[in-house]
Parts: C-alpha cells; structure tokens; sequence
C-alpha cells in the first residue's frame, strides 16, 4: 500500500513537474530566440558602453529582450496577442499614434534660426530624401509590393517615427523590422557616414569658411511654423499628423507664451514616448514573425537608403557650390546633415570639419540641413501614403 501510494505520489510529482517545464522559456526556445537576444544585447552593449544613441538603443535593446522570452501559446503575454499589456502598449505603435507625439516633442525642442537665416539649406534637406525614393525603386525591384516598398525607402531618412508612422499605414507586417532599421542606422551616423563625406570632397573644400548665421527676430521664428505648416501642408495633407505635431510643437517654444507647455512637450511628454516606442518597437521582433529573409532584405535595402542619402546630401551642395560666389559658398560637409537623425549628423559635420581646421565650426550651419531633413523626411513620406495609401 505504501509503495502504491510512494509510486502515485511520484508520478503526481513528476506529471507536475513536467507541465511546468512545458511553460518555462527553456522548454519553448528555439535558435531564433537565441539569435535574437544576442541582437538586443548588442544593442545595450552598444547604447550603454559606447553611447551610441542610448534614449533609443537602450529601451529597443531591452525590448528586443523582453519581446525574445519564449512563452508558451495561449498565455497572453506576447506583443502579438489580443488582450496582452504588451499589446495593449503596442496600440500606439500599430496605429501610429506615438510618432507624432514624438514630433510634437521634436519640434518644441528644435531651434530653426540656422533654416531661417540660410533658407538654400532646405534644399540640402530636399537632396538628401534621395536615399528614400532609390530604395523605394530598388524594393520593388527585389519583388515588394508598391506599398511595402515606400514603408521600406523610408528608412533613408533616418528617421525612425516617420518609419514608423508610414510602415504602419502601407506595410504593418512589416513595420517591425523596417522600425529596428530605422533606429540602427540612426545610431549608427558617426560609424556610416564620415567615410562618406571623407570621399566626397576634397581637402580644400572641408576648409571652407561659411558666414555666420544672420540674427533672426522673435516675429520671424513666430512665423515659420504657421507659414511652414500652410505651405508644407497645402502641398502634401497627407503629412499632416507629422507636420502639424512638428510645427506647433516649435509654435510652443517660439511664441514664449506657452513656456510650461513647450516644456512638457519637450521634456517628460517625448521621454514617456520615447520609453514606450523603443519597448514596444523592440518587443515586435519576436523571432517567430521577425526572422524572415524578407526582414533581412530589408536591413540590406535601409542600409544602401542611407548610404545613397548621404552620397546625396554631400554632393549635392558640392554641385550648389558651382553658382555660388567665393565667399558664399558651402561647405559640402555640412550636406550629411540633409539625413533627420538630429542632432546626431550635424555633430559628426562639426566634428569632421574640426579635424581639418580646429577653429571652423560647423555645428550652426550644419543644424539648417538636420533640421529641413525632419521636414524633408514628413513631407515624403506624405507623398507615399498620398500616392500608395
């Protein structure tokens, strides 16, 4: 009797024991998992050893973790399932509410005075979406569809909300790995880009001396956001949820007026967001829908976007320099800055041109581009969702 009820007992144990190993992440993992976490490892290891874009990097990495747990079916807890928190949070994501909180927060910090002084700097910004329509032509050559195709050329901008807002209107399948893109090459502008500039000019053109920024009044850095939001927005409605967030965000700050406003909008509102985005962003590349050659191919296209954004920006100012009069001319190392990733390439403009003369800085001038480029990148992605939403 004893050894019956030892036996049922044990069995009882060991019925249990091995139900609960078939809920451990152990049990549920497969290489795919692995592969991932490593992924989001490197990119803690990059954010917080190398600080390479840490506000993002950070939480993505830590998403990547979070979104990679194996779990078994059914226990509503992953990104994907209907009724999660995980999904919950996603919400704002898959419906692209956060990206235009975040340009509200872009725009309440952004100071535009550079634009405003040197307007023929916007065309720098205009130059550098190169790298967005290229990539666009060459997804549809590798077999995406239109839709899928302006999601991915998107990530030339280097502007990881506006990938986001386009990818989840034109290709949500697909906005996880477009997302991640986005964000890395981001991080990644001082490692891509100076090789860049480097072969695009020459010696003396890093040494060209560009006149100082002139003042720009309070009536006029009032009007540049109305008068960008009618003249941005007229053209392209399509880009209002961008542009109408960016433009009252520095509407805000400009006015002095709404300083508390400006403030939040600027501080704690776009922290939140930026917290919430990089998780839940990072979450979504869950190995069972993220590892796909489709994801693959989109990393090799976002990467050669870039690439071609910058090639862009650079020479383009190099072929603007052929009509300006000495004295007025424009140092093609500022043309990096034409990407969004602000501030992030007009830093490395400052610090390449340091390099070559320790008292020309580049930092003002090279803001003019960064910033049209945040405008430059809404506004193409407008005429995406315009022509293929």
């Amino acid at each position: 009797m004893m050894t019956f009820l030892e036996g049922g007992f044990g069995a009882f144990i060991g019925q249990n024991l091995q139900e609960f190993w078939g809920f451990t992440g152990f049990a549920n993992a497969t290489w795919g998992h692995l592969v991932m976490i490593c992924v989001g490892l490197f990119f803690l290891y990059l954010g917080i050893k190398h600080k390479m874009e840490p506000m993002l990097l950070v939480p993505i990495g830590f998403g990547i973790l979070i979104g990679n747990i194996p779990f078994h079916d059914g226990m509503q807890i992953g990104i994907y399932e209907e009724g999660s928190v995980l999904n919950y949070l996603y919400f704002g994501v898959k419906n692209g509410i956060y990206p235009p909180l975040i340009f509200l927060g872009i725009g309440a910090m952004t100071d535009f005075s550079a634009l405003i002084s040197n307007p023929k700097l916007m065309t720098i910004g205009a130059a550098a979406q190169l790298g967005i329509f290229g990539a666009y032509i060459a997804a549809l050559a590798f077999g995406f569809t239109a839709a899928e195709a302006g999601a991915i050329g998107i990530i030339g901008g280097a502007d990881g909300p506006t990938a986001i807002f386009l990818s989840s209107r034109l290709a949500p399948d697909m906005m996880g790995a477009i997302a991640i893109a986005a964000y890395s090459y981001m991080a990644l502008v001082p490692v891509l880009q100076p090789w860049i500039m480097k072969l695009c000019t020459t010696k003396k053109e890093r040494l060209i001396r560009m006149r100082p920024p002139r003042p720009i009044s309070k009536s006029e850095k009032v009007m540049f956001p109305i008068i960008g939001l009618l003249l941005t927005c007229f053209l392209v409605p399509s880009g209002l949820p961008l542009l109408g967030m960016l433009f009252l965000g520095n509407l805000l700050k400009e006015s002095g007026v709404t300083k508390r406003l400006a403030t939040t909008a600027g501080g704690p509102l776009i922290d939140i967001v930026t917290i919430l985005i990089g998780l839940t962003v990072g979450a979504s590349t869950q190995a069972t829908t993220f590892l796909t050659e489709k994801s693959l191919l989109v990393f090799a296209i976002g990467a050669a976007s870039f690439i071609i954004a910058t090639f862009g920006g650079v020479l383009f100012v190099k072929f603007l320099n052929l009509f300006l009069k000495e004295g007025n001319k424009i140092n093609p190392l500022i043309g990096n800055a034409g990407v969004s990733a602000v501030p992030d390439s007009a830093r490395v403009s400052q610090e390449i041109g340091l390099k070559y003369d320790k008292t020309n800085h580049l930092l003002m001038h090279a803001m003019g581009p960064n910033v049209a480029g945040v405008i430059g990148s809404a506004v193409a992605a407008g005429i995406l969702l315009g022509f293929l939403g």
